[in-house]
């Protein structure tokens, strides 16, 4: 296991940041089988206990959904992260996010991307936990995600190899 920590910790790797400062946890933990069943890609997923979404890498912005529910981006190395705001939150209709960024801008890892307001959303009924996805995982010959843990916005949760 030192050894992981130290390959996790030191380089070796695409490094993939926490998008929200909150409780890093399983993707398998997402009440939801399109994430939790990694149908979309492998990842993981924060339990936000801020309301400000970070770029995880830097990139391009290539979705961002008008609802501000979600948002994709493709880092220069070519992954390709999605960032689900909540379960079923685009039902909101936008009400309670607000959009930082647009599709087809450049960003830097930490660039502010959108902001939700995690107390209404959950006020509403809907569950918070935000899942962090590589889509384009089959691309990556491993993917190591980060025990669970607390986080801050931009601590590395996944290291993925060519």
């Amino acid at each position: 296991m030192k050894l992981f920590q130290n390959l996790f910790s030191k380089g070796g790797g695409i490094k993939i940041g926490a998008p929200v400062t909150g409780r890093l946890v399983s993707i398998k933990e997402v009440n939801d089988p399109t994430f939790s069943d990694e149908i979309l890609g492998k990842g993981v997923a924060v339990i936000p206990s801020d309301n400000r979404i970070y770029a995880p890498v830097s990139g391009t912005v290539t979705t961002l959904f008008p609802t501000g529910h979600a948002a994709a981006l493709t880092s220069n190395e070519g992954v390709e992260v999605l960032i689900h705001v909540g379960l079923d939150t685009v039902k909101l209709n936008g009400k309670y996010f607000k959009t930082h960024a647009s599709e087809g801008q450049k960003v830097e890892k930490g660039d502010l991307l959108l902001e939700a307001d995690m107390e209404q959303i959950r006020a509403e009924g809907y569950d918070i936990i935000t899942p962090v996805v590589i889509c384009n995982s089959d691309d990556f010959t491993e993917i190591h995600a980060a025990e669970a843990n607390d986080v801050a916005h931009g601590d590395d949760v996944m290291t993925l190899q060519k």
